[in-house]
């Protein structure tokens, strides 16, 4: 039996192939271009959601009850108001004719029937509530409406741009930044 070691042909030696090292190196630096474009991308994103939010800061500032309101008008000038006329003579004290009486005929207002709604849907039964227990807490007691089906709170809006956040790289966490 002959032994195979250190022969030109041993494939046991613990090095790969040199095609593999040659295809790794390639995918690798491959890898790295589109992680780089893709950083780049990002990045540009980031800056255009920025440049987006001041471009609507600046319209909510110059539009319709901003700080910049494009409705403001200085008040106009109005000329002085003319002086008023010459005094009239003072009314003579002697009456000039019968005084107007004093009550008035009030005419009540007719009431409108509003139409009714002209057909509802029946309202739901009403499921009957359990009487409660003796010899328990108030507490213990509590039953919740059956009828109430509770919607979820709406977030908050945010008028910046929210930024995401970090995570680990395609081959590990990345790198903290040289100081």
């Amino acid at each position: 039996m002959s032994s195979n070691k250190g022969g030109p042909n041993s494939y046991n030696n613990g090095a790969p192939p040199k095609y593999l090292n040659d295809f790794s190196k390639a995918l690798a630096s491959e890898v790295r271009i589109l992680l780089a474009e893709v950083g780049k991308l990002r990045d540009e994103r980031r800056q255009l959601q920025f440049e987006i939010a001041e471009l609507m800061a600046v319209k909510s500032k110059h539009g319709a009850g901003g700080e910049y309101s494009p409705d403001w008008r200085p008040p106009p000038q109005d000329p002085p108001p003319p002086p008023p006329p010459a005094a009239s003579p003072p009314p003579e004290e002697g009456l000039s004719g019968p005084a107007r009486p004093a009550w008035r005929v009030v005419h009540k207002p007719t009431k409108r029937e509003r139409p009714g709604p002209k057909s509802l849907p029946a309202p739901a039964p009403v499921p009957a509530i359990e009487p409660p227990k003796p010899n328990l807490p108030a507490w213990a007691q509590w039953r919740p409406n059956p009828a109430h089906t509770p919607a979820p709170m709406p977030a908050p809006v945010s008028p910046r741009p929210v930024t995401p956040a970090a995570r680990p790289g395609l081959f590990g966490p990345p790198t903290p930044p040289p100081k």
